[in-house]
């Protein structure tokens, strides 16, 4: 008999596969909790491209009516453009039916505040407590608004990037790009930002049915496709997103995928050469930040694992770019938060005004290998198993901010627990490929035994 997987409710939403942990009627009863927590207003209400994306935004618009709030559509967009929006329309807030990079069968809800940001810890928290004591504050029928719609909405958040790229140059490079959207949100607004900026433009995976042509991360074992596509189109670049568009990956002019990672110290390094200033970034980001840091002197700001712990920092101390490891680059300058748009605008613009290849501009790193690697484990089991590694590895240069990360002069691996699933992940990275892959599998081999005993 298959095992039913639970719901998954973090810091960074909540997830579940369809008809079994996640039902229209949970949907409206989170719906009804945050509506609670935000008060009447304008909430917007997105979505991915998922089949089961229509049912559940019903639900949720149901649970937002009969809290008081106006729930206004804005379609299939990427989650870069909805954080943009919602603090543009001035909203209360806004939910957006996705399940991120989970598979077709899961879906989810992600809730954003007033300021366009996912909620914080603590934030999460007040709204848990009013969904986990039923303190709905439903309000009389006379009080029920007319749910609203906005189309094309997606525009003004192309037009903020636009005004902060210098488009006469990129068009004048007339770069020729394959973009693969993983038949996610993002070929809503892909296509028209490479018009936008003279690209010849060649898109693989646009359809917004909800198929995912291949597993929606964008890591080099997904790209195949693409790599093909950009030998055969003697393309300068490749473009791959994720399901929600807030990750870009890049493929070089040889068809070569340069990783997630590169796609943030890409930016890092083409924004630091235009504007000095803070870097802020996670713990699981590549050893090439800093050395871009060191090189600017400027500081690096390392925060826990997660969208919202980057960008709070960020906005604390000022940082003129920031993101994570995953390929998700924040330029606030358009708006705090992963933004695969945004940083496509950066690559096109550096590319342009170097005119260089993008293996070039990628060779000036040092060569480091980051491997990404998970393990099955509940999460109960999860943390246990974090916890012990801690004591084991106590004499060594640790961090427990988000998990256990142990770092060595020239490499690193961080262990922790996922948010969104019941897996550890596992993450280490060095200058060679062979010792980064021992020490994951050591470390695995270690939390087995650990698991073993643990009563």
């Amino acid at each position: 008999m298959k095992k039913r997987l639970p719901l998954k409710v973090s810091v960074s939403g909540v997830r579940g596969v369809v008809g079994e942990s996640l039902t229209p009627q949970i949907a409206a009863r989170f719906a009804s909790a945050f509506g609670t927590y935000l008060g009447p207003g304008q909430v917007l209400v997105g979505q991915d491209t998922r089949p089961s994306g229509n049912m559940l935004k019903k639900a949720v618009i149901s649970g937002l009516l009969a809290t008081g709030c106006q729930p206004v559509e804005v379609g299939i967009l990427p989650i870069p453009t909805i954080l943009f929006l919602t603090r543009e329309k001035q909203a209360r807030g806004a939910v957006v039916v996705t399940a991120s990079h989970n598979p077709p069968e899961w879906n989810g809800l992600k809730f954003i505040g007033p300021e366009g940001l996912y909620l914080s810890r603590s934030r999460v928290e007040e709204f848990l407590d009013i969904f986990h004591q039923g303190e709905f504050t439903f309000v009389a029928a006379e009080r029920i608004k007319t749910p609203g719609q906005e189309k094309n909405a997606g525009q003004h958040h192309l037009n903020k990037i636009l005004s902060r790229l210098k488009v006469r140059t990129i068009r004048n490079r007339r770069l020729r790009v394959v973009a693969d959207c993983a038949n996610g949100a993002g070929a809503t607004l892909l296509p028209q930002l490479l018009r936008e900026l003279g690209c010849e433009a060649m898109f693989i995976n646009t359809d917004l049915g909800g198929d995912f042509a291949h597993q929606s991360e964008p890591v080099p074992e997904n790209l195949k496709e693409l790599c093909c596509r950009v030998r055969e189109f003697g393309a300068d670049l490749g473009l791959a997103q994720d399901a929600d568009a807030d990750r870009l990956a890049l493929v070089d002019e040889r068809g070569r995928p340069l990783g997630e990672d590169l796609t943030l110290a890409l930016a890092v390094s083409y924004l630091l050469g235009q504007k000095r200033g803070p870097v802020a970034v996670n713990l699981s980001a590549s050893m090439a930040i800093d050395d871009l840091a060191a090189r600017h002197r400027v500081p690096v700001i390392r925060t826990r694992i997660g969208e919202i712990n980057v960008v709070e920092a960020m906005l604390e101390r000022g940082a003129v770019i920031g993101g994570e490891g995953n390929g998700g680059v924040i330029w606030p300058e358009i708006h705090p938060c992963r933004d695969s748009l945004a940083a496509t605008g950066l690559v096109l613009e550096m590319l342009a005004s170097r005119r260089e290849k993008l293996s070039t501009a990628a060779a000036e790193f040092k060569k480091y290998h980051l491997l990404k690697d998970k393990m099955d484990c509940p999460a109960e089991l999860a943390f246990r198993a974090v916890v012990e590694l801690r004591h084991r590895y106590q004499s060594e240069n640790i961090s427990t901010l988000d998990g256990l990360k142990i770092s060595w002069s020239d490499s690193w691996v961080h262990i922790r627990p996922s948010n969104t699933e019941p897996i550890i992940r596992l993450l280490a990275e060095s200058r060679s490929p062979l010792r980064s892959r021992r020490l994951i599998e050591n470390f695995k081999k270690e939390i087995k035994v650990i698991i073993r005993k643990l009563p």
